[in-house]
């Protein structure tokens, strides 16, 4: 067997080991060192570590990334410096910065055996996105502050009337490029263009003295920081920080809340969840039940179910994201989660999103039915060749004779790039 080998963390001879040390000192750098020896940049770094151990390295060159530890001096019997050499180990890295976004959430400690700390690491992890909703609520409430109040209440209006705005699938925060889809679409694209839909459908609409703000889901088009959809994990092309986004679908909503009051007396409004925010959609419901908390014409539904269900006279309206039930089974829940309602009405509608586009299907006399987005599409549905329309409709119910009218909003690209 061979006296010594020159793998890594073997052991070497001094001489070896100091002649690395000389060749070190006569080049810039260790690769160059090493090129010049004809030696892998590896090997010459791994013996310059181990001559730094023994203690072989001199005080000129230190190792990179290494610091002076230790220094001896060896003196003759006459007490002249026979030679000097020091013991360098790695050097300290720079202070550390908790990352953006990140907080500590414990220290790990490296002990030796008499329980002294020999080395310490900070765990860190992304900041809770509970903690940046509250940021964002708290920003968008004072965002609206010393705005005008809201319009008064309407001066005449139709009791038997109720007006339905359903939101479907707005995907706020969305980030889309006009050369791979066709349009630019982004958080101040999707906020504008759903307030300006909204002020038109409300001015056509009914003066109904209720009206109803369906929100279908997938509101946001991210639930989190973390920018993928919370079940399947698929990365979302998402424009602006999460708080950023979630402080602007605050205030979009209260954009829609407002513009509906000044044609409805009362206005209910409602959150469902959808596939891309679950949880998203319940701070933007805590958010506006906070804010309209002392408003009597606004009501913010906050139950938690991912069904809505309302009764207006012969009228029973249901409401579901639709992504975890096809339209036979929603009419089929309907009948059996609302057995009294559903005995003492006449007519029977179920709305959904998810699918961006419209369908329309009767079931067991359910009229279930699905709306278009105003969206734009990402690469994801480019990609494939999700290319339904875009719009933004009421649904005026009569207390006794049913649904009776709609107004819809046409969103067309080209007009409004005109």
């Amino acid at each position: 067997m061979p006296a010594f080998s020159t793998g890594r963390g073997c052991a070497l001879p001094d001489e070896v080991l100091a002649e690395a040390v000389k060749l070190r000192a006569l080049h810039p750098t260790i690769t160059a060192a090493a090129e010049a020896a004809g030696l892998p940049r590896k090997t010459l770094a791994d013996r310059l570590r181990m001559a730094a151990e023994r203690g072989l390295m001199g005080f000129d060159p230190v190792l990179e990334g290494f610091r002076i530890s230790k220094s001896t001096t060896v003196y003759d019997r006459d007490g002249f410096v026979e030679r000097q050499f020091v013991q360098q180990k790695p050097d300290a890295g720079d202070a550390f910065a908790i990352p953006d976004g990140h907080v500590v959430k414990g220290v790990s400690a490296l002990l030796d055996a008499d329980g002294r700390v020999t080395q310490q690491w900070v765990k860190t992890r992304e900041e809770q996105d509970s903690e940046r909703l509250i940021e964002a609520i708290r920003a968008a409430f004072d965002g609206y502050e010393g705005r005008a109040e809201a319009a008064p209440c309407p001066v005449e209006t139709d009791a038997d009337l109720l007006t339905v705005y359903p939101i479907a699938d707005q995907h706020l925060g969305l980030l889309a490029y006009r050369k791979e889809v066709g349009e630019d679409y982004d958080l101040n694209i999707g906020a504008a263009r759903l307030r300006q839909c909204m002020a038109k459908v409300v001015a056509r609409s009914p003066s109904a003295k209720q009206a109803i703000i369906l929100n279908l889901g997938d509101y946001f088009h991210a639930d989190d920081s973390r920018n993928v959809t919370p079940k399947s994990g698929h990365t979302l092309d998402v424009d602006g920080r999460y708080f950023k986004v979630l402080t602007a679908g605050v205030q979009l909503m209260m954009d829609c809340i407002d513009l509906a009051l000044q044609r409805h007396e009362t206005v209910l409004v409602r959150n469902l969840p959808g596939n891309h925010d679950p949880h998203a959609s319940v701070a933007l419901t805590i958010a506006l039940g906070a804010f309209y908390a002392r408003e009597p014409r606004v009501t913010v539904d906050q139950d938690p179910s991912e069904f809505f269900y309302h009764r207006f006279g012969s009228t029973l309206i249901g409401a579901h994201h639709g992504h975890k039930a096809k339209a036979e089974q929603l009419a089929m829940s309907m009948a059996t989660r609302r057995r009294e309602d559903w005995g003492a009405t006449d007519f029977h509608v179920f709305y959904t999103g998810h699918v961006h586009h419209f369908t329309g299907k009767e079931v067991a006399g359910v009229r279930c039915e699905s709306f278009q987005t105003l969206a734009g599409k990402d690469s994801y549905n480019h990609s494939n060749s999700y290319d339904g329309g875009q719009s933004l409709q009421s649904i005026t119910h009569h207390r006794v004779h049913g649904e009776d009218g709609r107004q819809r909003v046409n969103f067309i690209l080209r007009l409004a790039n005109a």
